[in-house]
């Protein structure tokens, strides 16, 4: 790939790799995934289970099977495997954090936040899967804010399931005023999507291509959230 060209990003509520159907069946994710022809991958909902008797976890095998890099952000630790958030990517990984967004009671959250060297472009993407009550995501969103103040970065790519079906509701709109972008396509239920539960953010949001979902009929079927596809430009100021 040329080094101005776009970089394609996915972001995807995989559930467990369990389709509709009640199947889970980590090929159709890899045969949706090798439709997009993303350089920039970040997962939600990721199960990882040894007990399937592989020595390489689903992620590492979907990774190698679509030869690119993964890097995990669990969010709950099982005997038998994790499960939480990924980034899979084509660039180098420089540096990962994880950012713990968990309120106590409810299901434990947080972000995968990790620098990617784009040619001495110094890219962020944070990869993240938000809270289901009003409440969370309003905690949740404040502590991603601060977060991408305290590390420096070129460009910026938020992406995740954000539970934000409120368009109105503060963290929608904490979210808006901070990226300066509105609206989405809807990616939930994937049968018949009405809610934009999933999103693509980039700072600065003039590089954010198009963003639209896959709505192929496998797409439809490996997951109960559509993946929501963008390209992201490359700065003109760096060389």
């Amino acid at each position: 790939m040329n080094d101005a060209s776009p970089l394609r990003l996915v972001s995807w509520n995989v559930h467990g790799w369990v389709g509709l159907d009640g199947i889970a069946d980590l090929t159709r994710f890899r045969r949706v995934l090798s439709e997009c022809r993303a350089q920039i991958l970040g997962l939600q909902e990721v199960s990882n289970d040894y007990r399937e008797g592989s020595s390489a976890s689903q992620l590492l095998r979907l990774a190698q099977e679509l030869e690119l890099s993964a890097e995990g952000g669990p969010t709950i630790l099982r005997p038998e495997g994790d499960y939480g958030n990924a980034l899979l990517s084509t660039l180098p990984v420089k540096r990962v954090r994880h950012l713990d967004l968990s309120l106590p009671g409810r299901e434990p959250r947080a972000a995968l936040d990790a620098d990617l060297d784009w040619n001495r472009c110094r890219l962020r993407v944070m990869v993240t899967h938000l809270g289901l009550r009003p409440f969370e995501r309003r905690y949740q969103v404040k502590r991603l804010i601060e977060a991408i103040r305290q590390h420096p970065y070129d460009v910026l790519v938020l992406m995740g399931d954000l539970n934000e079906w409120l368009i109105f509701g503060r963290p929608a709109r904490w979210m808006h005023r901070h990226f300066g972008q509105r609206g989405g396509p809807p990616t939930f239920p994937s049968r018949m999507p009405l809610f934009a539960l999933d999103r693509i953010f980039v700072e600065p949001p003039f590089l954010l291509g198009e963003v639209r979902t896959l709505r192929t009929p496998l797409a439809r079927l490996a997951s109960d959230h559509l993946p929501v596809l963008g390209t992201l430009a490359r700065p003109r100021y760096k060389g």
